[in-house]
């Protein structure tokens, strides 16, 4: 009887048993049917509809490029309309600069120092005998009044930068030594030229050495020469904007 009692109630556990896995399945069902459910306002679950969404983005990428695209080429555009304007306006720059070999009609001076012998006046120094620095910048100078558009000392080209200083007679140009006789060159209107040449205090008393101990003078046209362009430093090293300029 006792084993009898025992076997009548197995069955019951096993029921329970069994009841609460189908419970519990069916609670973990559900849960999965909600998360996809709430996954599905996302993104698709299923192939055809994640092909869609992705062909979706695709059409508004190229969209996106589309529009970017047409930008690009608008502001070339706009470019290309500016280019002519900005490359001539560089082009004059680079000129007025000295960064461009130039060519033209023009005059040459020549300079030189006196022979070592001859017949002087006793008042007559060695120093009066050679080509000082301010003769070259009285040259210079009356060249640029009378309207130089470009000028060479010693074939290197003369810019607003350009500094000279001679030590006896020798030439200190832009880290190079010269020796005489001093060549400048200027492209412009040779009647203008050679016209400020005359016209200028500090030529004529040059002039007036060269008639009294014989220092080198020579002025020549020149229907074409060549100047070469600046290949020195360009940048300033000690100049500054005055306060009220800026």
């Amino acid at each position: 009887m006792t084993s009898g009692h025992r076997a009548s109630r197995v069955p019951r556990r096993g029921s329970y048993a069994v009841g609460l896995v189908l419970v519990l399945a069916g609670l973990l069902f559900a849960a999965n049917v909600n998360l996809a459910r709430g996954s599905e306002s996302r993104e698709p679950q299923d192939l055809p509809g994640l092909v869609q969404a992705e062909s979706d983005r695709a059409d508004e990428a190229a969209a996106t490029v589309a529009e970017l695209r047409a930008e690009v080429d608008r502001l070339t555009d706009e470019q290309i309309d500016l280019a002519p304007a900005q490359s001539d306006a560089a082009d004059d720059l680079a000129l007025a600069a000295g960064f461009v070999a130039v060519s033209g009609p023009g005059i040459e001076v020549r300079l030189s120092d006196a022979p070592a012998t001859g017949t002087r006046p006793d008042w007559v120094t060695a120093s009066m005998l050679v080509v000082h620095q301010q003769d070259l910048q009285a040259v210079i100078n009356a060249l640029w009044a009378g309207g130089a558009e470009a000028m060479s000392l010693q074939d290197q080209r003369v810019v607003s930068t350009s500094a000279f200083r001679c030590i006896g007679n020798v030439l200190l140009l832009q880290g190079r030594r010269y020796s005489p006789p001093y060549v400048v060159r200027a492209i412009g209107d040779q009647e203008t030229l050679r016209a400020a040449l005359e016209a200028d205090p500090d030529v004529a008393t040059y002039l007036q050495y060269v008639d009294v101990v014989g220092l080198g003078w020579g002025v020549s046209e020149q229907d074409e020469m060549t100047l070469p362009a600046y290949d020195g430093a360009a940048e300033l090293r000690y100049a500054s904007t005055p306060e009220a300029a800026s």
